[in-house]
């Protein structure tokens, strides 16, 4: 199995595609720290995980806050016996007119989107630094991360930082035996972009944005992320992988 006997952290575990890596991570031998905002939601992606013979753990996690950071990277730490590999999922939107959004909303998206990735990040990092380990990074970052869409200003912003922070982790942390790669999706249906498809016409015009016709589930995107995160492809890092249904190589005339 490709990550046995690994401890794979996974921040936004509770739902969506955060859920999907933890869940695909278990099935691979890896023991997995589920992190999340809502405690039950963590708690209910590890239940399923351990009914499935895994082994797992769930944490309330707040990822823009150091100490809730930090408790989770130590708490998993000490409770599956290593670190080896972190996904950063935590993620929110908003859909609101640039003239319109207000500071208080753009903060909140930058500071989950964005802060929520450096600080996992960086404490994770440093505890592998310090016990002199190496470690895989993987961060979700959005075709939005490389374009741009109406009404999204704190999104695309969010995300273009993402791509960002990815590019200089990788090039700061590669002398440390650290990679560091994101993927970029097109729309995936989750719990945070449901209400789109229960609109025919919305759903139409999402599935003819992308060349392949459809849009994503959420297991795909997981698929992406394990790939960049498993040990056999240690020569990538500070790429972003986009998992787009080919929505960014052009628009259908």
């Amino acid at each position: 199995m490709r990550f046995n006997e690994q401890v794979v952290l996974v921040t936004g575990g509770g739902s969506g595609i955060g859920q999907q890596v933890c869940l695909a991570a278990a099935r691979e031998g890896a023991r997995v720290a589920v992190g999340d905002l809502d405690a039950e939601r963590a708690e209910q992606t590890a239940a399923q995980i351990r009914a499935a013979g895994g082994e797992a753990h769930a944490f309330a996690l707040d990822v823009t806050q150091p100490g809730s950071v930090n408790q989770f990277v130590n708490g998993a730490e000490a409770a599956l016996g290593g670190l080896d590999v972190l996904v950063n999922s935590a993620g929110i939107r908003e859909i609101v007119s640039v003239l319109d959004l207000s500071l208080e909303e753009w903060n909140k998206v930058m500071a989950v989107n964005t802060t929520g990735t450096f600080l996992p990040s960086q404490a994770f990092a440093r505890r592998l630094v310090a016990l002199g380990r190496p470690g895989r990074i993987v961060n979700l970052a959005s075709t939005l991360g490389i374009s741009a869409a109406p009404n999204r200003a704190a999104y695309t912003a969010s995300k273009h930082a993402v791509v960002g922070l990815t590019k200089e982790m990788a090039l700061e942390l590669g002398e440390k035996n650290i990679r560091v790669n994101a993927v970029a999706p097109g729309v995936v249906r989750t719990p945070l972009t449901e209400r789109y498809f229960q609109d025919p016409v919305q759903a139409e015009v999402i599935r003819s944005i992308h060349a392949v016709g459809r849009w994503a589930e959420p297991a795909e995107v997981a698929h992406a992320i394990l790939f960049l995160a498993e040990e056999r492809n240690g020569f990538i890092t500070g790429a972003i992988l986009t998992v787009d249904g080919g929505w960014t190589i052009g628009k259908k005339m």
